[in-house]
């Protein structure tokens, strides 16, 4: 069994397993109502077997979603990365075991070092920083170029969140992507009922794997049955928010990221308006996710 952190603040409880793609495997509560789930859990076979697809959040580095075919040209190279998808998905992060790097009752910190390699040519450290308070997570995330050379980068979080018959995810957006059989973007449109999280999108009702653009770094859910709410709120580098809901699935996804889907395809296109950034030799990116839930009186 892997090894789990087990960080406690008030009535809030967070379960991280550095070996499992340095992942969250729960955030609840436990309070008068008992046990209340704000993410996810990951099931104790799930955590016993290392299945990541499981885990309640896992870390999006060094990019978010997919990259076509895992290849790209960047300034005179062409990449073409070795990856269990074809498309990429989701970069190293989620597939590596991290290094803890600190750890106390209400806050630890994971680390991945990664080498540059053939087919991922960029040395980086990835980071992640959890803080457990009475009243909310957060989490810093962090990627800074360790390598000789310069880097396109991008990152983000993959939480998974329950889902009842009239969950609602309410958030500020521009517009969406609109997507191939491969889940890879083919057109920019502006966002519309029943799809725009700006009136507020029933989860349960329509099928999504999108990325929207020009978020706000501001988004509500709302569980109606369970008398709670969930505020999650984004600083920094995070512009997009990948939402993901599978049709009878108890879980849909809203994933606060820096980049679109193939940003570095759609940028050697000549699109400015995909996320990417470029990080020269010892510089970082960072930004910080923070949940805040609460219970109905």
């Amino acid at each position: 069994m892997t090894t789990t952190i087990h960080l406690r603040a008030g009535m809030q409880r967070l379960e991280l397993v550095p070996g499992i793609g340095g992942s969250v495997a729960a955030f609840f509560a436990e309070g008068p109502r008992g046990r209340v789930d704000w993410m996810r859990p990951m099931p104790e076979a799930a955590r016993v077997a290392g299945d990541v697809l499981e885990a309640a959040c896992f870390p999006l580095f060094p990019f978010s979603n997919r990259i076509r075919r895992g290849a790209f040209p960047f300034e005179g190279r062409s990449v073409r990365m070795v990856h269990p998808y074809a498309n990429a998905e989701h970069g190293h992060g989620w597939l590596s075991a991290w290094r803890v790097e600190e750890s106390a009752a209400d806050r630890a910190t994971l680390v991945l070092d990664r080498a540059a390699s053939e087919d991922w040519p960029f040395a980086y450290r990835a980071t992640q920083a959890f803080a457990l308070h009475p009243d909310r997570l957060e989490i810093r995330i962090a990627i800074r170029n360790t390598g000789t050379i310069r880097m396109p980068a991008g990152m983000g979080i993959h939480p998974y969140f329950p889902r009842t018959p009239r969950t609602t995810l309410h958030a500020g957006v521009d517009a969406i992507w609109e997507t191939d059989a491969e889940v890879l973007p083919t057109a920019l449109v502006p966002a519309t009922p029943p799809r725009d999280p700006r009136a507020g999108l029933a989860v349960d009702e329509v099928a999504l794997d999108n990325c929207f653009a020009g978020w706000n770094g501001r988004a509500e859910i709302d569980w109606p049955e369970r008398g709670a709410r969930l505020s999650m709120r984004a600083e920094g580098p995070l512009g997009f928010l990948v939402v993901y809901t599978p049709p009878g699935e108890p879980y849909f996804c809203a994933e606060p990221v820096s980049n679109a889907t193939d940003a570095f395809n759609l940028a050697a296109a000549g699109r400015d308006d995909t996320g990417m950034v470029v990080l020269a030799p010892g510089e970082e990116a960072s930004a910080r996710v923070s949940f805040a839930p609460r219970e109905a009186a």
